[in-house]
């Protein structure tokens, strides 16, 4: 039989029919397969375990199904320690079973840095040296003196604090700096629209301190109070306004952007030289 009969023969095609079932039944196989190894289309969300303890952080995770890794640690004041600070991927992202969550739990012992030198450092060198170390910077306390916002002292609850003492990590250092020999003053900064940070780095850079900061109704969780934005101040600001230095600034926050339309048009109409009437806050009113 030659091979252009063979291939007209009933034997061919009986065989070609049956491999092509035979590959295809294969891939079915496969497919179904891997569906079912790698849950294809099955997801469930991330569950919380942020702030709980590592036994309940690991109890959970079994609970969904997944698996529960500490790589890292870290010393933080907002959970308690030995808790879960940070995990990945974060709470309600979409996973499959099995899924590992990688957290970073806060430390036992706090971290411990070094106190640097700050005596005789200009403020804003000072600020950032302090920021740098790990450490917050606190209260600006100016007397007179014959520098002008030259650091004099270092303190820590009240206390001068030696450079090189250890100190837990996060800790607020205090400044004790210079005014010149007669009454220093400086500008008012412009804080509408700043974040609290933000705020809070701006007054301290005009050589003030801000005083106390007032969230209004539209925050109600964490995330709001990290994308509120100032709509008020006081002292106001006025582009030839000035205060002492080492003055109080208190500001309001809110995430309502109209309040924040509202107060920079009164801003400008000021700045114009326009008459406005506008209520007074104080510190009375926190």
């Amino acid at each position: 039989m030659s091979f252009k009969e063979f291939l007209k023969s009933r034997v061919f095609w009986k065989n070609a029919g049956l491999a092509l079932v035979i590959g295809v039944a294969i891939v079915l196989l496969l497919i179904i397969f891997l569906n079912i190894y790698t849950h294809h289309g099955q997801s469930r969300p991330t569950p919380e375990i942020r702030g709980l303890t590592i036994d309940e952080a690991r109890r959970v995770a079994e609970k969904n199904r997944m698996r529960f890794q500490i790589i890292d640690s870290v010393y933080t004041a907002f959970v308690p320690r030995g808790c879960v600070a940070e995990q990945m991927p974060v709470p309600g992202h979409h996973v499959k079973k099995g899924r590992t969550i990688n957290v970073t739990i806060n430390a036992f012992n706090p971290e411990m840095v070094a106190v640097p030198d700050l005596v005789g450092l200009p403020r804003r060198q000072a600020v950032s040296v302090i920021e740098t170390a790990g450490l917050q910077v606190g209260q600006l306390t100016y007397v007179p003196d014959l520098t002008v916002d030259f650091v004099l002292k270092q303190t820590l609850h009240g206390r001068v604090i030696t450079p090189g003492d250890s100190v837990q990590k996060g800790m607020v250092i205090d400044l004790i700096l210079g005014r010149g020999l007669s009454s220093q003053r400086t500008s008012i900064p412009r804080l509408t629209g700043y974040t609290l940070d933000q705020a809070r780095s701006e007054i301290l850079s005009s050589s003030l301190n801000l005083g106390a900061y007032v969230f209004d109704v539209t925050v109600t969780t964490g995330e709001d109070s990290l994308n509120a934005f100032v709509y008020k101040q006081n002292p106001e600001y006025h582009i030839d306004a000035t205060v002492q230095l080492g003055s109080a600034v208190y500001i309001w926050l809110t995430t309502d952007s109209l309040k924040i339309i509202a107060d920079t048009t009164a801003i400008v109409a000021a700045d114009s030289g326009e008459m406005l009437t506008l209520p007074e806050y104080g510190p009375e009113s926190l």
